[in-house]
Protein backbone atom coordinates (compact mmCIF):
# COMPACT_ATOMS: atom_id res chain seq x y z
CA UNK A 1 0.00 0.00 0.00
CA UNK A 2 1.13 3.55 -0.71
CA UNK A 3 2.02 6.06 1.99
CA UNK A 4 -0.99 8.29 1.34
CA UNK A 5 -3.37 5.32 1.47
CA UNK A 6 -1.94 4.06 4.77
CA UNK A 7 -1.89 7.56 6.23
CA UNK A 8 -5.56 8.10 5.37
CA UNK A 9 -6.42 4.77 7.03
CA UNK A 10 -4.61 5.79 10.21
CA UNK A 11 -6.26 9.21 10.26
CA UNK A 12 -9.68 7.67 9.74
CA UNK A 13 -9.45 6.33 13.28
CA UNK A 14 -8.97 9.88 14.54
CA UNK A 15 -11.69 11.72 12.61
CA UNK A 16 -13.93 14.12 14.49
CA UNK A 17 -16.09 11.96 16.74
CA UNK A 18 -18.76 14.64 16.91
CA UNK A 19 -20.90 14.86 13.77
CA UNK A 20 -21.91 18.47 14.45
CA UNK A 21 -18.22 19.45 14.51
CA UNK A 22 -17.72 17.79 11.12
CA UNK A 23 -20.68 19.70 9.68
CA UNK A 24 -19.37 22.97 11.15
CA UNK A 25 -15.96 22.36 9.58
CA UNK A 26 -17.45 21.68 6.13
CA UNK A 27 -19.81 24.65 6.53
CA UNK A 28 -16.88 27.01 7.06
CA UNK A 29 -15.14 25.64 3.98
CA UNK A 30 -18.34 26.13 1.97
CA UNK A 31 -18.48 29.78 3.12
CA UNK A 32 -14.87 30.34 2.02
CA UNK A 33 -15.49 28.66 -1.35
CA UNK A 34 -18.71 30.57 -2.08
CA UNK A 35 -17.19 33.94 -1.17
CA UNK A 36 -14.19 33.18 -3.40
CA UNK A 37 -15.97 31.92 -6.53
CA UNK A 38 -19.75 32.16 -6.13
CA UNK A 39 -22.61 29.83 -5.14
CA UNK A 40 -22.99 27.95 -8.46
CA UNK A 41 -21.24 24.56 -8.09
CA UNK A 42 -21.00 24.22 -11.88
CA UNK A 43 -18.76 27.31 -11.93
CA UNK A 44 -17.01 26.63 -8.63
CA UNK A 45 -14.82 23.47 -8.54
CA UNK A 46 -14.00 23.81 -4.85
CA UNK A 47 -17.67 24.06 -3.95
CA UNK A 48 -18.38 20.91 -6.00
CA UNK A 49 -15.68 19.11 -4.03
CA UNK A 50 -17.12 20.25 -0.70
CA UNK A 51 -20.62 19.14 -1.69
CA UNK A 52 -19.20 15.68 -2.48
CA UNK A 53 -17.41 15.62 0.88
CA UNK A 54 -20.61 16.70 2.66
CA UNK A 55 -22.47 13.81 1.05
CA UNK A 56 -19.72 11.37 2.07
CA UNK A 57 -20.08 12.59 5.68
CA UNK A 58 -23.89 12.17 5.55
CA UNK A 59 -24.42 15.92 5.90
CA UNK A 60 -28.10 16.61 5.04
CA UNK A 61 -28.66 18.22 1.65
CA UNK A 62 -30.77 21.04 3.12
CA UNK A 63 -27.95 21.82 5.60
CA UNK A 64 -25.54 22.17 2.67
CA UNK A 65 -27.98 24.38 0.76
CA UNK A 66 -28.48 26.60 3.82
CA UNK A 67 -24.71 26.97 4.19
CA UNK A 68 -24.38 28.04 0.54
CA UNK A 69 -27.25 30.50 0.83
CA UNK A 70 -25.93 31.94 4.10
CA UNK A 71 -22.49 32.46 2.52
CA UNK A 72 -24.01 34.73 -0.14
CA UNK A 73 -25.30 37.11 2.53
CA UNK A 74 -23.09 40.20 2.61
CA UNK A 75 -23.31 40.21 6.41
CA UNK A 76 -22.03 36.64 6.76
CA UNK A 77 -18.65 36.09 8.40
CA UNK A 78 -15.46 36.15 6.35
CA UNK A 79 -13.14 33.30 7.24
CA UNK A 80 -9.43 33.36 6.54
CA UNK A 81 -7.48 30.12 6.22
CA UNK A 82 -4.24 30.21 8.24
CA UNK A 83 -1.77 27.42 8.99
CA UNK A 84 0.15 27.55 12.29
CA UNK A 85 3.32 25.53 12.80
CA UNK A 86 5.10 24.56 15.97
CA UNK A 87 6.71 21.88 18.08
CA UNK A 88 4.83 19.97 20.73
CA UNK A 89 6.51 18.20 23.63
CA UNK A 90 9.36 15.77 22.80
CA UNK A 91 10.07 17.53 19.49
CA UNK A 92 6.87 16.45 17.72
CA UNK A 93 6.18 18.72 14.73
CA UNK A 94 2.57 19.94 14.52
CA UNK A 95 0.74 21.80 11.73
CA UNK A 96 -2.62 23.32 12.63
CA UNK A 97 -4.97 24.37 9.82
CA UNK A 98 -7.54 26.96 10.86
CA UNK A 99 -10.43 28.93 9.35
CA UNK A 100 -10.99 32.03 11.43
CA UNK A 101 -12.86 35.34 11.44
CA UNK A 102 -10.57 36.65 14.19
CA UNK A 103 -6.87 35.92 13.71
CA UNK A 104 -5.92 37.66 16.98
CA UNK A 105 -8.10 35.26 18.97
CA UNK A 106 -6.95 32.20 17.04
CA UNK A 107 -3.21 32.81 17.25
CA UNK A 108 -3.51 33.58 20.98
CA UNK A 109 -5.35 30.29 21.56
CA UNK A 110 -2.94 28.23 19.45
CA UNK A 111 0.09 29.75 21.19
CA UNK A 112 -1.43 29.11 24.62
CA UNK A 113 -2.04 25.43 23.80
CA UNK A 114 1.57 24.95 22.69
CA UNK A 115 2.90 26.74 25.78
CA UNK A 116 0.66 24.88 28.23
CA UNK A 117 1.94 21.50 27.09
CA UNK A 118 5.62 22.36 26.81
CA UNK A 119 5.73 23.18 23.13
CA UNK A 120 6.26 26.36 21.13
CA UNK A 121 4.62 28.13 18.20
CA UNK A 122 6.98 28.61 15.26
CA UNK A 123 7.05 31.02 12.34
CA UNK A 124 5.12 30.46 9.12
CA UNK A 125 6.91 28.01 6.84
CA UNK A 126 9.34 26.84 9.53
CA UNK A 127 8.08 23.24 9.57
CA UNK A 128 6.37 22.81 6.21
CA UNK A 129 9.46 21.01 4.82
CA UNK A 130 8.74 18.16 7.25
CA UNK A 131 5.40 17.39 5.57
CA UNK A 132 4.20 16.62 2.05
CA UNK A 133 1.01 18.51 1.15
CA UNK A 134 -1.08 15.99 -0.76
CA UNK A 135 -4.53 15.69 -2.30
CA UNK A 136 -6.39 12.39 -2.29
CA UNK A 137 -9.46 11.54 -4.34
CA UNK A 138 -11.81 8.66 -3.60
CA UNK A 139 -13.69 7.68 -6.77
CA UNK A 140 -16.10 4.88 -7.57
CA UNK A 141 -14.44 2.14 -9.64
CA UNK A 142 -15.96 1.77 -13.10
CA UNK A 143 -16.90 -1.70 -14.30
CA UNK A 144 -14.02 -3.30 -16.20
CA UNK A 145 -11.59 -0.57 -15.15
CA UNK A 146 -7.93 -1.39 -15.80
CA UNK A 147 -6.03 0.09 -12.86
CA UNK A 148 -2.66 0.00 -14.63
CA UNK A 149 -4.01 1.84 -17.68
CA UNK A 150 -5.61 4.47 -15.46
CA UNK A 151 -2.35 4.89 -13.55
CA UNK A 152 -0.39 5.44 -16.77
CA UNK A 153 -2.96 8.00 -17.90
CA UNK A 154 -2.91 9.89 -14.61
CA UNK A 155 0.86 10.08 -14.24
CA UNK A 156 0.72 13.03 -16.65
CA UNK A 157 -1.70 14.73 -14.25
CA UNK A 158 0.64 14.40 -11.27
CA UNK A 159 -0.84 11.29 -9.61
CA UNK A 160 1.92 9.41 -7.78
CA UNK A 161 -0.13 6.76 -5.95
CA UNK A 162 -3.20 4.80 -6.96
CA UNK A 163 -4.85 2.09 -4.87
CA UNK A 164 -8.00 0.00 -5.14
CA UNK A 165 -10.14 -0.23 -2.00
CA UNK A 166 -11.67 -3.67 -2.55
CA UNK A 167 -13.99 -3.35 0.43
CA UNK A 168 -15.70 -0.22 -0.93
CA UNK A 169 -14.97 -0.94 -4.62
CA UNK A 170 -13.34 2.48 -4.87
CA UNK A 171 -10.14 3.85 -6.34
CA UNK A 172 -7.99 6.17 -4.21
CA UNK A 173 -5.66 8.57 -6.03
CA UNK A 174 -2.94 10.64 -4.41
CA UNK A 175 -0.84 13.51 -5.77
CA UNK A 176 1.00 16.64 -4.63
CA UNK A 177 -1.49 19.32 -3.55
CA UNK A 178 -0.79 21.63 -6.49
CA UNK A 179 -2.18 19.08 -8.98
CA UNK A 180 -5.62 18.81 -7.35
CA UNK A 181 -7.56 21.06 -9.78
CA UNK A 182 -6.18 19.31 -12.88
CA UNK A 183 -6.97 15.87 -11.47
CA UNK A 184 -10.47 16.94 -10.48
CA UNK A 185 -11.06 18.26 -14.01
CA UNK A 186 -9.80 15.01 -15.57
CA UNK A 187 -12.01 12.84 -13.36
CA UNK A 188 -15.12 14.94 -14.01
CA UNK A 189 -14.54 15.10 -17.77
CA UNK A 190 -14.03 11.33 -17.94
CA UNK A 191 -17.20 10.44 -16.06
CA UNK A 192 -15.73 9.29 -12.76
CA UNK A 193 -17.92 9.65 -9.67
CA UNK A 194 -15.82 11.53 -7.12
CA UNK A 195 -16.99 10.42 -3.68
CA UNK A 196 -14.70 12.67 -1.65
CA UNK A 197 -11.54 14.75 -1.81
CA UNK A 198 -9.14 15.28 1.06
CA UNK A 199 -6.10 17.49 1.51
CA UNK A 200 -3.58 16.02 3.92
CA UNK A 201 -0.06 16.80 5.14
CA UNK A 202 1.91 13.57 5.32
CA UNK A 203 5.01 13.62 7.55
CA UNK A 204 8.26 12.72 5.79
CA UNK A 205 9.60 11.06 8.92
CA UNK A 206 7.76 9.67 11.95
CA UNK A 207 9.03 10.00 15.51
CA UNK A 208 8.73 7.17 18.03
CA UNK A 209 7.38 8.08 21.47
CA UNK A 210 6.73 6.18 24.68
CA UNK A 211 3.19 5.51 25.91
CA UNK A 212 3.59 8.20 28.57
CA UNK A 213 4.86 10.74 26.04
CA UNK A 214 2.03 9.87 23.64
CA UNK A 215 -0.54 10.55 26.34
CA UNK A 216 0.83 14.06 26.90
CA UNK A 217 1.06 14.83 23.17
CA UNK A 218 -2.47 13.60 22.54
CA UNK A 219 -3.78 15.94 25.24
CA UNK A 220 -2.30 18.83 23.25
CA UNK A 221 -3.77 17.51 19.97
CA UNK A 222 -7.19 17.24 21.64
CA UNK A 223 -6.95 20.89 22.75
CA UNK A 224 -6.39 21.93 19.15
CA UNK A 225 -9.21 19.76 17.84
CA UNK A 226 -11.63 21.12 20.45
CA UNK A 227 -11.01 24.69 19.25
CA UNK A 228 -13.79 25.90 16.95
CA UNK A 229 -11.32 27.73 14.69
CA UNK A 230 -9.29 24.57 13.97
CA UNK A 231 -10.07 22.58 10.83
CA UNK A 232 -7.29 19.96 10.80
CA UNK A 233 -4.26 18.97 12.85
CA UNK A 234 -1.26 17.09 11.44
CA UNK A 235 1.80 15.80 13.27
CA UNK A 236 4.79 13.48 12.82
CA UNK A 237 4.23 11.27 15.87
CA UNK A 238 4.22 7.60 14.90
CA UNK A 239 0.75 6.10 15.21
CA UNK A 240 0.08 3.64 18.01
CA UNK A 241 0.05 0.35 16.11
CA UNK A 242 -2.25 -1.26 18.69
CA UNK A 243 -4.90 1.44 18.22
CA UNK A 244 -7.96 0.28 16.37
CA UNK A 245 -7.23 -3.42 16.99
CA UNK A 246 -10.09 -5.53 18.25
Amino acid sequence: MGRAFEYRKARKLKRWGNMSRTFTRIGKEITIAVKAAGPDPQMNPRLRTLMQNAKAENMPKDTVERAIKKATDKDSKDYKEIVYEGYGPYGIAILVETATDNNTRTVANVRSYFNKFGGSLGTSGSLSFLFEHKCTFRVAAKEGLDLEELELELIDYGVDEIERDEEENDIILSAPFEYNSGIQKYLEENGFEIKSTEFVRIPNDLKEVTAEQREQIEKLLEKFEDDEDVQNVFHNMKEDETEGEE
